[in-house]
C-alpha cells in the first residue's frame, strides 16, 4: 500500500490530472416506499449542492445484471477533504433519516475525457 498523499504527488509529477473527488455509495436501509417518501427532500438537497458547486455527479446504479434498478446510488462530491465530503453525505436527507446508509472513498481522477454538446438556439446541453 502507498500513502494517499504520496500517490497523489506521484500522479501530479507524471502529468496526470490528479483531481481529488469523493465517491459515495448510497445503499437503501428501508423499504422502497420509505425511500420514495424521502426522494423529494433528497433531490432538493442534491440540487442545492449542485448550485453550491459541491455535487459533481449523482444517480442510481443498476444491479449486477445491468437490467434492474435496485435502489443503490452513487454520488460524487467536490470537497476540501474527506471529512467535508462525509459531512455533505451525512446531511443528505436519505442518510440523515437512516433511509439509506453510505460508504465514502477518495477518488483520484487521473485520465479520461468529457465531451459537451451545447446547442444555443435549442437551449440544450448534452454530455
Amino acid at each position: 500500500m502507498v500513502a494517499w498523499t504520496e500517490y497523489k504527488q506521484a500522479a501530479k509529477a507524471r502529468g496526470s490530472l490528479a483531481l481529488e473527488l469523493f465517491v459515495v455509495i448510497s445503499t437503501p436501509e428501508k423499504s422502497p416506499e420509505e425511500v420514495k417518501a424521502v426522494l423529494p427532500s433528497h433531490l432538493a438537497y442534491q440540487a442545492e449542492q449542485e448550485q453550491l458547486g459541491n455535487l459533481a455527479l449523482a444517480g442510481p446504479l443498476s444491479d449486477d445484471s445491468g437490467e434492474q434498478m435496485q435502489g443503490t446510488g452513487m454520488i460524487i462530491y467536490r470537497a476540501s477533504s474527506l471529512e467535508a465530503a462525509t459531512e455533505l453525505a451525512g446531511k443528505d436527507p436519505m442518510h440523515s433519516t437512516g433511509t439509506r446508509s453510505f460508504t465514502i472513498r477518495r477518488w483520484l481522477v487521473n485520465e479520461g475525457s468529457l465531451q459537451l454538446d451545447i446547442k444555443l438556439s435549442a437551449q440544450s446541453v448534452q454530455l
